[in-house]
């Protein structure tokens, strides 16, 4: 039998939750308000206003007149952005290094956080960390340089095949190895970042789980595999819906430093596309209407993968409401 109103007001039940207004919780906060004040109106004023300007999608937008003075045209940049063969070929570029980078980049820095966790000496681990990590510090000038001086034409690699009798390889100009270079490029210099995240998930496991597993005999895979693992499954299944949420942007400033040594057809992305047709070659309409359908695609796949995630338990970027 559950208790009635009368339990409840001796104490046996739970005491009821009462409800903080809006206006109790802003004099409570304001400190806090107050904090994170500068950082919202950065967010506003470099962020959000400047999205009222994608309204030139939908005209034919000259900078000499202005928004309020160019004509409007409707969906008619929206239809030249599906008619344009060079569009699909970027979407499809995109599409490919994402699913790539997806499968041979994102595990890494769970296996990097997996074998640095394993190594006993504080003092070792913490300077393996800093090695790793020291090139998410790069500018991606700098990345792409070091690997133009030991993978380019006149690199180190292609010197010493020369000085044995071998022919010249130029990893640097060839469109068939690119994907693997640019994969090579992005675990290089980032792989150390995503291992810090996954070594601080790692840090929040008791170690007693550990102790009572190899008690009960399960050797080391068994004990990463059923407690390591699901341990880190709320931070990799977060951290893959956000580079899903990614997905359509990879690496602006990577490839189109890269872009001439390969060619458009190899090296063509979406935001390189926009940047081309926008900042370049002055359609700045069509360029914000391929724009805004990336980010309508982008929001879409985090909406989704959020949805798988709450399908599997995981709350995701943000939790259902429960009823």
């Amino acid at each position: 039998m559950s208790a009635g109103p009368a339990a409840a007001r001796r104490g046996d039940g739970p005491p009821p939750r009462r409800r903080v207004t809006l206006g109790n919780r802003l004099r409570r906060d304001w400190p806090l308000l107050v904090m994170v004040l500068p950082a919202i109106t950065l967010l506003l004023v470099f962020a959000y206003v400047p999205m009222l300007g994608n309204v030139i999608a939908w005209q034919a937008y000259s900078p000499y007149v202005g928004i309020l003075e160019s004509p409007w045209v409707g969906w008619a940049n929206f239809q030249r952005v599906f008619a344009t063969p060079s569009f699909w070929e970027a979407v499809g570029n995109t599409l490919t290094i994402t699913a790539f980078q997806l499968v041979f980049y994102f595990p890494v820095p769970i296996a990097l956080a997996l074998l640095l966790n394993s190594v006993l000496s504080p003092a070792i681990r913490t300077t393996i960390q800093s090695i790793v990590y020291l090139p998410h510090f790069f500018s991606w000038v700098l990345v792409v340089t070091i690997f133009q001086q030991i993978l380019g034409g006149a690199g180190l690699l292609n010197r010493l095949l020369v000085q044995n009798g071998f022919g010249g390889l130029d990893i640097m100009t060839n469109p068939d190895t690119f994907l693997l270079l640019i994969t090579s490029q992005q675990i290089w210099k980032d792989a150390g970042w995503g291992m810090i995240i996954f070594l601080a998930a790692l840090s929040t496991i008791d170690p007693t789980h550990y102790e009572a597993a190899a008690v009960d005999g399960a050797g080391p895979w068994k004990r990463i595999w059923h407690i390591t693992l699901p341990a880190l499954r709320p931070t990799i299944i977060l951290l893959l819906i956000l580079r899903l949420g990614d997905a359509l942007t990879v690496g602006f400033e990577q490839l189109l430093l890269q872009r001439g040594a390969v060619g458009p057809g190899t090296a063509e992305v979406l935001d390189t596309y926009v940047y081309y047709q926008g900042v370049l070659n002055g359609d700045w309409s069509y360029a914000a209407a391929a724009g805004l359908l990336k980010g309508v695609v982008s929001l879409g796949l985090v909406l989704g993968a959020n949805k798988l995630a709450h399908m599997v338990g995981e709350a995701g970027v943000y939790k259902r409401e429960e009823r």
